[in-house]
């Protein structure tokens, strides 16, 4: 009865780990630019004594879902989208570099490009600086124009250029503080054919039906393993008492 109810207590304990992941992609059902997290529960072979018939199981990561989430128009001249596959570069808080769909910028006290988040936005030379301006505009190729504070619109000057990088889905990997960053450490090279636009904002790409039914799916097995768990401490009650007999 002990290997019964190991096996599920494992299936209980996989579970969980599903239901927190499923219940985080319902969660940023209304984050800008969130890339749901993928998940399965997989057999696991038990090696060791005995025949190869033990089976456990699993929660293993899947990555990301690269779709395109839905594009919302603001009309703020600093929330930009980018069109079709593609990232913008920021700064992590650690210093190295990572990649967002979340284009709700703006500017912080010290004239930084910064994420919603505050995460500095990577130019090609480092985070991008913004003078005081009077009107900001941001190009399809991610070139950000300033008109200078107390200036005309003739004087409208290129201040750098948002860094688009376009690498393959399959060398990134979702880091711990949400940022994707390449999975061997490197740094992704600007990719000229990403382009952007300007007063629209991509939403979450998850559908929160689907997400919604995985966490109720998710509470009944949960459910279910700790009611195999109960009946096999039951039957182990039992069979002590009939050995005492």
């Amino acid at each position: 009865m002990d290997r019964a109810i190991y096996l599920a207590m494992n299936g209980a304990t996989q579970t969980m780990r599903a239901q927190t992941q499923a219940a985080h992609n319902l969660a940023n059902v209304s984050t800008v630019g969130f890339r749901a997290e993928m998940a399965s529960l997989d057999r696991l072979p038990v090696v060791g004594d005995g025949l190869p018939s033990r089976v456990n199981v699993i929660e293993r990561a899947r990555g990301a879902d690269f779709s395109i989430g839905p594009q919302m128009s603001t009309g703020r001249e600093l929330d930009v989208s980018i069109q079709g596959q593609g990232w913008i570069a920021v700064q992590g808080r650690d210093g190295s570099e990572g990649y967002t769909r979340a284009g709700d910028l703006e500017v912080n006290a010290d004239g930084l490009l910064v994420t919603a988040t505050g995460l500095p936005v990577l130019g090609d030379a480092g985070p991008l600086s913004v003078p005081p301006f009077t009107k900001l505009d941001i190009g399809q190729d991610g070139t950000v124009s300033v008109v200078p504070q107390g200036q005309g619109p003739e004087t409208v000057a290129s201040i750098g250029r948002i860094k688009l990088v376009n690498p393959q889905p399959t060398d990134m990997l979702r880091s711990g503080d949400g940022l994707m960053r390449m999975a061997d450490g490197s740094q992704a090279p600007a990719d000229a054919a990403v382009t952007v636009i300007s007063g629209v904002l991509e939403g979450s790409n998850v559908n929160p039906t689907r997400a919604l039914m995985e966490v109720i799916s998710l509470s009944r097995q949960f459910e279910m393993q700790i009611r195999a768990i109960q009946t096999a401490d039951d039957n182990a009650e039992a069979a002590t008492r009939l050995l005492r007999v």
